[in-house]
């Protein structure tokens, strides 16, 4: 009953980060020629537990601080896009451990509930703290390192969403006329969102400083724009203090309480057969396409090759706004490149309904067939050329 947590504890070790990625050379769709981009990678096409998956990475930041996972079996399929901000170390960390936590858990428990799911992210957030705490004094700006953290779990035609921070999960869906619908399974916990101020007011109603409207962007503590993550120990525990002096974390007082949660909203949904695709991306894709936007991109188009198709509508867009060429764009390099969008991360994961697992067993045979992480090329073993 176990063996599928146990091939894949067992192949964590060895399954490290082996697969394969392709570097964007000539820029075009259909071999019309163009510009290359240097700063984007994807696999255009994998296998996943109940049908195929895309995933791509456009890199804006002088040291990409995205990382992403594709992990999946013969009955089960994880996904995890994680955006970090003040550096890669809670990112890459995430990437590390949280899988593995869900694993034990999920055998601890006989099953995949929310709770395990709540459990997992709990875990990954005490070890990441562990780390700040033992390498704070040699390395003080970790404390200000953190994700957002974007996890989907398909087991047993289920799906388990779970969110910190602003990336999105949207699911594309028929409606009514065989016309594609965008769902999102996520809130977006950002400052700029009238509700989650709203939340933030009503947890701190004695500190008249805890979102604040700066250069016209709403920041908690005027400094971060998400207010749910991993990391960003300074922001949750007064042990973790920064020294006053670098100005760029400065609080205007003392921590009082966390202003800060790694709690995550977690949402449970029962795939249909009209649902056909997921959406994971970070928020870079959701700054330039709406949701809907997206998913119609999705089902208009072939799957090979989708999350890159995606990503470079995004870089289209940012462009545009900034009344360019895309093939200018493409030349700009990494680190200027963030003047004009964020890192960008996208899994695209069809669902293939006859495929789906239905049993009732309490944890489903699961051997590993496929693994993928982006982190760009330094993290891979192959990096090829596509069209």
């Amino acid at each position: 009953m176990w063996s599928w947590l146990t091939k894949i504890a067992a192949c964590l070790g060895p399954v490290r980060r082996h697969a394969r990625t392709r570097k964007d050379e000539d820029g075009s769709d259909n071999g019309r020629g163009g510009v290359a981009d240097d700063l984007l990678w994807s696999r255009d096409i994998g296998r996943h537990a109940a049908g195929e998956f895309s995933f791509a990475v456009a890199q804006a930041n002088e040291t990409l601080e995205d990382h992403s996972q594709v992990e999946t079996g013969a009955a089960a399929t994880f996904v995890g896009v994680y955006d970090g901000h003040g550096g890669a170390e809670a990112s890459r960390f995430i990437s590390d451990h949280l899988f593995a936590h869900l694993i034990r858990l999920a055998q601890e428990n006989g099953t995949i509930t929310e709770d395990v799911v709540r459990s997992a992210f709990s875990a990954t957030e005490e070890g990441f703290l562990t780390l700040v705490r033992r390498t704070r004094f040699i390395k003080p700006l970790i404390a200000a390192v953190g994700s957002c953290c974007l996890v989907g779990v398909i087991w047993r035609g289920t799906l388990y969403v779970a969110n910190l921070g602003d990336s999105r999960a949207v699911v594309g869906s028929l409606g009514r006329s065989n016309k594609i619908v965008a769902e999102p399974l996520t809130i977006d916990h950002n400052a700029s969102v009238e509700e989650v101020r709203q939340e933030l007011i009503s947890r701190h109603p004695d500190d008249s400083q805890i979102v604040v409207l700066k250069h016209g962007v709403w920041r908690i503590k005027g400094i971060i724009q998400v207010s749910r993550t991993i990391g960003d120990a300074y922001l949750k525990r007064r042990e973790f203090a920064l020294d006053p002096s670098i100005t760029r974390f400065r609080l205007p007082e003392p921590l009082r309480r966390p202003v800060l949660t790694a709690e995550p909203s977690i949402c449970t949904r029962a795939l249909h057969p009209q649902d056909k695709f997921i959406i994971f991306a970070t928020d870079g894709l959701w700054e330039h396409l709406t949701n809907q936007q997206a998913v119609e991109i999705v089902h208009n188009n072939p799957r090979r090759g989708i999350a890159k198709r995606l990503v470079r509508a995004a870089l289209k867009q940012a462009a545009q706004k900034r009344e360019m060429r895309y093939d200018d764009l493409k030349k700009v390099e990494k680190g200027v490149r963030r003047f004009f969008h964020d890192d960008i991360t996208v899994v695209v994961v069809y669902i293939d309904h006859g495929l789906l697992q239905h049993r009732d067993t309490s944890v489903p045979e699961l051997s590993v067939r496929g693994f993928a992480d982006s982190a760009g090329p330094s993290r891979f073993s192959d990096v090829t050329a596509i069209s």
